[in-house]
Formats: C-alpha cells, sequence, structure tokens
C-alpha cells in the first residue's frame, strides 16, 4: 500500500521554496538600504561635480537615501575606478565614467582595469560641448577665418587647451588632422589658466568646455567661433558647429555617466537606471543644466556602454594618427 507523508504547514512551505526561483541577495533585500557612494574624478566644483550633485540630490529623494559624492580627482580616474573595482558588487559603490575614461584607455600604455569589460553600465548622466574661442578683439569672427590665417601661415596661429589627453586638447588634435592645416596646441594646466591665456592674447583662440567659458561669453570678453558638437546645442543655440563651418564630420561631444562593478546584481542595475533616466527627465533639473552649459543624457545601459566602446576606438585612432605618445 502506497504511504502518503502528512501534508504538514511546514512541508508546504518547503514545496513552495524548492519549486520557486532562487532570488539574488540584491532582490532578496529591497535596495537600497543604506547611503550610495558614487566616486567621482574630477575636483568638487568642477562642471562634472556640480551636475552630479544636482542629480545625486534629486536621485537620492527617489531612492529614499543618500548619494554620497567621493571626489577623486587623481591618476587620470584610475584612483576613482579602483576604489570602485575593490569594493563589493552590491550598488552601494558606482563610478562615473566619461569620454576622459575613453581617452585614458586609448593614451595611457596600461590600466589595472579594463573599463568595458570590468564595469556594469548604468546610465548617461550628462553631455556638454566644447567651444573654440577668440578674443572679443581678434579679427577672427567666424571659425572660417581662424582656418584661413592657420592655412595662410602654417605652424604660426597658437591653440590654447588645457592638459595633454583631455577632451578639449584632443578635440584641437582632431581639428587639426581633419584640416590638414598646421598650427600649434598650447596646454596649460587649468581652465582659469587658459582663459587667462585668451584674454592677454597669449594665445590665438582656445577650446574649452562652454560650462567654464559661459560667463566670458555672455559678458564679450570672448567670441564663440564654434561649438564642436554634431549638432547646435540647446544652451548656444547661435553658435554654429565646426561640422557647419566647413569641417565635415567633426563632433567631439563631453559626457559622462554611472557605471557598477561588472558582477552587479541585474536588479539594481535596472532599479538604478529607472531612476536616474526619471531624474534626468525632471523639468527642473533639465533647466539648472541648460543654464550650466549642460544637457541631460538619459540612456540604456547598452547605449552608454557602446558611447565608451565607440569612444575609445575613435580617440585611439586620433592619438595614433597624431603621433602622440602613449604615457
Amino acid at each position: 500500500m502506497r504511504r502518503f507523508q502528512k501534508w504538514t504547514p511546514l512541508v508546504a512551505v518547503a514545496a513552495i521554496l524548492i519549486s520557486s526561483p532562487v532570488l539574488s541577495p540584491a532582490a532578496a533585500q529591497k535596495y537600497p538600504s543604506r547611503p550610495i557612494r558614487v566616486m567621482l574624478p574630477f575636483a568638487a566644483g568642477s562642471v562634472s561635480d556640480v551636475t552630479l550633485r544636482i542629480l545625486a540630490d534629486k536621485l537620492g529623494a527617489r531612492l529614499g537615501t543618500t548619494i554620497v559624492i567621493d571626489n577623486q580627482p587623481r591618476a587620470g580616474g584610475v584612483t576613482a575606478a579602483m576604489g570602485v573595482l575593490t569594493s563589493p558588487a552590491d550598488g552601494y559603490s558606482l563610478v562615473t565614467l566619461s569620454s576622459s575614461t575613453a581617452i585614458s584607455a586609448s593614451l595611457l600604455k596600461s590600466l589595472p582595469y579594463d573599463p568595458v569589460k570590468d564595469f556594469m553600465p548604468i546610465s548617461g548622466i550628462s553631455t556638454f560641448a566644447n567651444i573654440i574661442a577668440a578674443n572679443a578683439n581678434s579679427n577672427y569672427r567666424k571659425l572660417g577665418d581662424m582656418l584661413a590665417a592657420a592655412k595662410a601661415k602654417p605652424g604660426v596661429l597658437n591653440v590654447g587647451t588645457t592638459t595633454v589627453g583631455s577632451t578639449n586638447h584632443l578635440a584641437a588634435t582632431l581639428l587639426q588632422s581633419m584640416t590638414g592645416l598646421k598650427f600649434v596646441i598650447v596646454p596649460f594646466r587649468t581652465p582659469g589658466d587658459l582663459l587667462t591665456a585668451v584674454l592677454r592674447n597669449d594665445v590665438d583662440v582656445i577650446v574649452q568646455s562652454y560650462g567654464a567659458l559661459k560667463s566670458a561669453v555672455e559678458s564679450k570678453q570672448i567670441r564663440a567661433l564654434a561649438t564642436t558638437t554634431g549638432n547646435r546645442t540647446a544652451y548656444a543655440p547661435d553658435v554654429p558647429t565646426v561640422d557647419e563651418s566647413g569641417v565635415k564630420g567633426f563632433d567631439v561631444v563631453t559626457w559622462n555617466g554611472f557605471f557598477a562593478p561588472a558582477k552587479t546584481a541585474p536588479e539594481v542595475i535596472d532599479t538604478l537606471n529607472r531612476e536616474v533616466r526619471a531624474v534626468l527627465a525632471d523639468p527642473e533639473l533639465k533647466q539648472r543644466y541648460l543654464e550650466l552649459g549642460l544637457e541631460p543624457l538619459p540612456t540604456t545601459p547598452e547605449q552608454i556602454g557602446g558611447r565608451l566602446r565607440s569612444e575609445i576606438e575613435k580617440w585611439a585612432r586620433v592619438i595614433a594618427d597624431a603621433g602622440i605618445e602613449k604615457q
């Protein structure tokens, strides 16, 4: 005679647990349940820092926690990246990677990590343009004037940028490569030094983020000749692009985004992506970004990950073609 096991409440619970999918630790408890730290490879007060803090306030409110910004502007972003990679992949340690990350991957001889394989993309945060600008008293009224001068006297025109390997430095390098012109690229330590140089006519033109030069443009100390983005921006709609100015296909955009360690649970990535995108759609945030010379960059994880991969390839070509020695 077949014997049946007595169906007790305890047995019933056990049967349900055995037949149900196993939940990951991240899904088994409410996320987030404590503060989230974001490692930022830029200094406090920088455009990227201000951008992130505006977002962090609203994101923390939506998630019901505090977003702690940890500025680590050392070693070209390596310190910030390693700070996250040496932390548990639990969604409580994130990092902002950017166009600078793509440049570092192409410019440095070696990195202690692979920015594509070792990180899980979450969402974009923002983009901002670099502009090419001249002293307001300069004879250059449009980019074509500057290019004509460079063509007339090869190797004489001075173009100021910030440090070698920065986005604006490589934007100037790409401009030289795509036009076939020869001009001298002069790197300065800080955006402030760069602005001072063009105001004193130590250089003919400069390339720098619109946000850093916005005040000088609005006070008519300097004249914006062109923006490096592929399309005109919402915050500088009257400034033509380099592409419009005759250098077809020129497109350099500075961007940043949220990334987590590669083994972070998909549920955590989904939660963060959903909430970041919701915050970036907030009208107040969009207006504040506009005032700073920024545009929100809400993306899927796949989109921001793809941008990182494509820019690593792009800047590797620019650096190789320019003969820039790897550091």
